[in-house]
């Protein structure tokens, strides 16, 4: 027998719980606005769930953040999938945690449709320190991407990447808004801007959040001059100082400052910056960099010096 109601009302773990006490099978429709998700259970376990691209513990997580919509519950439909192995105590416990830690986060981060925006205190010139994780969702902001969005393109969860914009929020090197739907068509200008911050984004190693470093992660430092820089628009700028920051990693991976090599392919990468190219020149230096730091150190130590310049690849 199927049954129906408001997750208002009935949050997901409610119903999974009720539903899986009787050892049932079959599957959960929910519907929040355009969002679709499903919930599977065979025998009382949760065995797959999908919401748009995620699935599996993560798409449970996701939707049991969901605070309204709808859910309809089909009996007897399975699913061939099995992308979920934890038990449901621990799985629905892990979903309650990340709620509870959800209504911190929301107190600056409204929703995950909230689009995430690169800013720059006033006066701001000190060095900052950016953890991997934080690099690569700064190099997928773009000033229109969504932070569902953002997290599709750094591949991690929407609550991940809404737990290290936190940390930029805080710090007053992000905003996150509404998504500026109004404002486009009354701003000509704006879609040819669009996509300069994006490449230069991905300068924002140069800029972070310094509570990362408390983590004991790797971490990417340089000077908060490309955050200025990107919020400018000067993506030339943006695109020198990044040159720099991939020079001076080189370096150190091949412990040897002051190359002459490592000098030269730098050098060269600013002349095309200076014709115009983009970000292409970064991408370009990075892999000639890395042939050198081989040639000087090693293949591992030229291994890590990709992985840390992955996210601009």
């Amino acid at each position: 027998m199927s049954f129906q109601g408001s997750l208002k009302e009935l949050p997901l773990a409610d119903i999974v719980q009720l539903v899986a006490v009787s050892g049932k099978t079959g599957m959960f429709s929910l519907v929040r606005g355009a969002e679709r998700g499903v919930v599977y259970i065979q025998n009382g376990q949760i065995t797959h769930a999908k919401v748009g691209d995620v699935e599996g513990e993560d798409a449970i997580y996701g939707l049991a953040l969901w605070n309204q919509g709808e859910f309809q519950f089909s009996p007897g439909v399975e699913s061939e999938m099995r992308t979920i192995t934890r038990s449901n105590t621990n799985l629905l416990m892990e979903a309650a945690r990340r709620s509870d830690e959800w209504k911190i986060l929301s107190k600056k981060i409204p929703t995950t449709d909230s689009v995430p925006r690169l800013t720059c205190r006033e006066g701001m010139s000190e060095p900052v320190t950016l953890t991997p994780t934080e690099w690569l969702v700064v190099t997928g902001i773009d000033g229109n991407r969504s932070i569902e969005e953002v997290a599709r393109h750094a591949k991690l969860s929407p609550f991940d990447v809404a737990k290290t914009l936190y940390g930029l929020v805080t710090a007053e090197l992000v905003e996150v808004g509404p998504r500026r739907t109004a404002a486009r068509p009354a701003a000509p200008a704006a879609p040819a801007p669009a996509p300069a911050p994006a490449p230069s984004l991905a300068s924002a190693p140069a800029g972070g959040a310094s509570a990362a470093a408390a983590a004991g992660v790797q971490t990417v430092t340089t000077h908060s001059g490309v955050f200025n820089a990107v919020t400018r628009g000067d993506e030339k700028r943006s695109l020198q100082i990044l040159c720099t920051k991939v020079k001076q990693e080189a370096e150190s991976a091949a412990l040897s400052p002051g190359d002459p090599t490592i000098d030269r392919l730098y050098r060269a990468a600013l002349g095309e910056v200076d014709k115009g190219r983009g970000l292409d020149v970064i991408r370009d230096l990075i892999r000639s960099l890395e042939q050198t730091v081989t040639a000087l150190r090693g293949r591992d130590a030229a291994i890590g010096f990709r992985e840390k310049m992955a996210p601009l690849l």
